[in-house]
């Protein structure tokens, strides 16, 4: 058995942002026109009025304050509320492959290798741009990677479970090494038009390499251990797929073909099972609390990141042990809490360790414990 190793990020940030003013402003305009042309049926009591949002709304429901996107005009025009991305020949480059290959370039110079020390790639997203061929294989294909390649779809955990698929094949000896790319463009899966969801998302995109600890290049984080779990739920989900045209019922502008959540029960529910599972994880390899000296949380919302934090450590997190990215992103699904390791991570010292975190959809819960050394 060899041991695996994280020897290097990377994360593409778009060009993009919507700080919550421009957010709000576009969706009260689209309120009002909504209202305007209701008005008959919302005096009849046949429909009701739609609520105006707010900075103040969002930022105490979420910790965020703005988010960077791949089209930000379609977001914020009142008629359009989504985004729009120029539909592209089958002979160009997707545009998750794109957004993917910026960040696993990123990832490979911070480890001082080259595609030719790739064995692998595992595209692991929230949502993928086609059913096939597999966004990853793309990806190698622009690299110029031998070996194989694969897409995986765990919504939010995506990235912690690819980082163990990742782990437990270079640990085994399959491979030497593999990128684990994160694409996430959130913005298309979002309804922009709900007040009750339309500022959580953002997009972004993410790389993490995994190799054989004897083969990094210089500092790196070892892999101690890897832990995973699913439990079936509703509560976060969207519609969408390949047999939407064929339901006879099909509506081109049904509300849960976008993403839909149930928040109260998410609270509820998810926050206990990441909480233990993160405990029964440390206590699994005798990490006691005081020796965690970082979490990287996935970023969907402060509150819950700090009662987490606060749970797991026992007390409030004091300074930079519990990291939050998402006043700046947004929830990027299983880009987040990559983001906030690869941001925050550099100042470790050696032998010290961390836990990379991330839940949602399914419900799902990854996490990776980490040694830094030098």
């Amino acid at each position: 058995m060899y041991r695996a190793a994280i020897t290097g990020t990377g994360v593409f940030t778009p060009p993009e942002q919507i700080t919550n003013a421009e957010l709000v402003t576009a969706f009260n305009a689209y309120v009002d026109l909504q209202n305007a042309r209701n008005a008959e049926a919302i005096a009849a009591g046949d429909v009701d009025a739609l609520e105006y949002s707010s900075e103040a709304f969002i930022e105490k429901a979420s910790g965020i304050q703005s988010r960077y996107v791949m089209d930000k005009s379609g977001i914020l025009d009142p008629e359009v509320m989504h985004p729009q991305l120029r539909q592209r020949s089958d002979d160009e480059p997707g545009i998750m492959a794109e957004m993917a290959l910026k960040a696993a370039r990123q990832a490979l110079d911070k480890a001082g290798k080259t595609a030719s020390d790739v064995d692998a790639v595992i595209c692991a997203a929230s949502n993928m741009e086609r059913a096939y061929p597999a966004v990853a294989i793309e990806i190698q294909q622009l690299l110029g990677i031998k070996g194989f390649a694969f897409d995986m779809n765990v919504a939010c955990s995506s990235a912690t479970f690819g980082i163990q698929a990742a782990a437990d094949m270079v640990r085994s000896g399959s491979i030497r090494s593999a990128l684990v790319v994160n694409p996430e463009i959130c913005s298309g899966h979002l309804e922009w038009r709900d007040r009750d969801c339309h500022f959580i998302f953002g997009d972004v995109a993410t790389a993490t390499l995994i190799e054989r600890k004897e083969d990094a290049s210089g500092p790196c984080f070892e892999i101690l251990s890897t832990r995973c779990a699913t439990e079936f739920s509703n509560n976060i989900r969207n519609n969408n797929g390949y047999l939407r045209r064929s339901r006879p019922d099909g509506v081109a502008d049904r509300r849960d073909m976008q993403f839909m959540q149930n928040g109260r029960k998410v609270f509820k529910e998810v926050l206990p099972m990441v909480s233990q599972h993160i405990a029964d994880h440390m206590a699994a390899e005798h990490i006691e609390t005081d020796a965690l000296k970082r979490l990287w949380l996935h970023q969907a919302n402060k509150a819950m990141n700090d009662f987490i934090g606060k749970k797991v450590l026992g007390r409030t997190p004091e300074g930079n042990e519990q990291p939050n990215i998402l006043q700046d992103y947004a929830n990027t699904s299983s880009a987040g809490s990559i983001i906030a390791f690869s941001q925050n991570s550099d100042d470790m010292k050696d032998g010290e360790t961390g836990l990379i975190c991330s839940f949602g959809a399914g419900y799902s819960v990854g996490s990776v414990l980490l040694r830094r050394h030098s």
